[in-house]
């Protein structure tokens, strides 16, 4: 007899892109899939004299690294002390926490088509029902926005403003304005991921949303994951006075506390001289890879599909000319050792869906990217039976 689970377990879904991960994991594979930083750009980790952190601490974080994140935010014109910073195990559960707060079966949420695969995947299992706001070049449109809200009156409005998980889009600061007026007159909590702003490789504007807002809640979500080492899963959140407490007791009852090791390891290497060299470091060979991946593309997918270079973050976003089974492409993909995210699982919604794929560019080495582009270039090519480009 199978044991009786709750309806929230029917909802469980497996997350595509730590299924390709494992796929390549084998030698020869060139993965443009996962959004992974490249291995030579992680900094050495030295945990030497750090005995002191292994007993239990506390479930807010370690005191020395919620005061540097206050005072990073500060500078980004959030209103924030190190009494509303609670350090996540990732920002992954960050948005696991904001589920948790916020969602009962049913609840509306708000969010950018396409967007964060995981938000989808982690708020999917609470119950939330999603209602897509289409993106333009410059974010989305508040009128828009203002129309949703009225509409299904959401629990909350997900966006990712800076070089945004797939699109690469980076919101105006008018965009960015008039949407944090469009929550403070619906006082509606606005929860703002920002994981990518500090791979910025051309000038963009970067301020947050939350820092504009006056009125309405909201929680801020940041990750190291991106410019240190992801396997230490240091991430944080900072929250609004009223909803703080609340996540703070969520976090209690799901770990105790995140990695203390990691955490101190982590305010040492902020604090260092190293660490200013090793952001300029890593944002100059990402620009590289960008653009290597960029002169890729234009030898090999010009009238397949249509870009823009993303001022920032790990992604490029194509939007195919022509209907094409991305998920069939991907497969035939792995069979020549090549991986990239088909498009389709970033949607929240169908009625927003168009055909697109997600291509990384931080983790393949340049040399592999013109092999593994000219490979999804014939495929896609011949799946949406369009002619791929062969420019030399």
């Amino acid at each position: 007899m199978k044991p009786q689970l709750s309806r929230r377990a029917a909802r469980l879904t497996s997350s595509l892109i730590r299924d390709i991960l494992q796929v390549t994991q084998r030698p020869g594979v060139i993965s443009f899939a996962g959004g992974l930083p490249a291995e030579e750009l992680m900094p050495d980790l030295d945990f030497t004299g750090l005995d002191d952190c292994r007993q239990y601490g506390p479930s807010e974080g370690e005191p020395a690294l919620r005061s540097l994140i206050a005072q990073n935010l500060s500078t980004l014109g959030i209103a924030c002390d190190a009494e509303h910073v609670l350090v996540t195990s990732g920002s992954q559960q960050g948005i696991d926490l904001v589920g948790k707060l916020f969602i009962d079966e049913g609840s509306p949420v708000l969010l950018e088509a396409p967007t964060y695969l995981a938000t989808i995947q982690a708020l999917a299992v609470y119950g939330a029902e999603f209602q897509g706001l289409s993106l333009t070049e410059d974010g989305i449109d508040p009128d828009a926005l203002r129309r949703a809200i009225v509409d299904r009156r959401p629990a909350f409005v997900y966006l990712i403003p800076t070089f945004q998980n797939p699109s690469g889009c980076c919101y105006s600061d008018e965009v960015r304005r008039a949407v944090a007026e469009v929550l403070d007159e619906a006082g509606v909590p606005l929860i703002e991921d920002d994981p990518y702003r500090d791979l910025a490789y051309e000038p963009a504007d970067r301020t947050p949303i939350c820092a504009y807002l006056q009125r309405a809640a909201w929680v801020y979500l940041g990750s190291f994951s991106k410019i240190t080492a992801p396997g230490l899963r240091i991430g944080y959140l900072a929250a609004s006075h009223s909803l703080f407490p609340g996540l703070v007791r969520l976090k209690q009852s799901s770990d105790l506390h995140s990695n203390r090791p990691g955490q101190l390891w982590l305010t040492q290497f902020l604090r260092s001289d190293k660490f200013d060299a090793h952001a300029a470091r890593m944002v100059g060979v990402y620009r590289d890879r960008r653009d290597a991946m960029q002169a890729a593309l234009l030898r090999h997918f010009a009238g397949i599909a249509q870009w823009r270079a993303p001022a920032g973050g790990l992604f490029f976003w194509l939007r195919l000319n022509a209907d094409c089974d991305t998920l069939a492409a991907l497969h035939e993909a792995l069979t020549r050792d090549v991986a990239f995210m088909p498009g389709e699982p970033f949607f929240p919604a169908g009625n927003l869906r168009y055909p697109a794929v997600r291509l990384n560019f931080s983790h393949a080495a340049p040399e592999q990217m013109l092999e593994g582009i000219a490979v999804l270039g014939e495929l896609l090519g011949n799946l949406a039976g369009g002619t791929p480009s062969r420019r030399s």
